[in-house]
C-alpha cells in the first residue's frame, strides 16, 4: 500500500474532468445504484476498503489542504517577525 504524496498523472487528471454529464445520466438511467455514496461497498467491498485505506494515507501535491492553513500562517508569521527583528537591529546600530 502506497503511503504519502501521490503522483499526478495528467492523462487521468484530463479524464476526470472530461467525462461527460450525458455519460453520467445514461448510466444512472440504467443502473439505479450509479453514483449513490456507499454503493462501493455492495457492488465490490474488496476495492472500496483498499480504496479506503489508499485514500486515507496518501495525499495529493497540490492540495493546498494537505499542508494545512496553519501552517502557511506559522511561516509568514516567522518571516514577518524575522524581518522586524532586522529592522529593530537596523535602527539601534546607529
Amino acid at each position: 500500500m502506497k503511503v504519502g504524496p501521490r503522483k499526478p498523472s495528467l492523462k487521468r487528471s484530463v479524464k476526470a474532468r472530461t467525462t461527460g454529464k450525458v455519460k453520467r445520466q445514461a448510466r444512472s438511467a440504467i443502473n439505479p445504484v450509479y453514483g449513490k455514496k456507499g454503493i462501493g461497498w455492495v457492488n465490490n467491498p474488496k476495492k472500496a476498503a483498499y480504496n479506503k485505506v489508499y485514500n486515507k494515507t496518501t495525499f495529493s501535491i497540490f492540495d493546498e489542504s494537505a499542508i494545512g492553513c496553519g501552517l502557511i500562517f506559522i511561516v509568514i508569521f516567522i518571516f514577518i517577525m524575522m524581518k522586524i527583528s532586522q529592522f529593530i537591529d537596523y535602527i539601534f546600530s546607529f
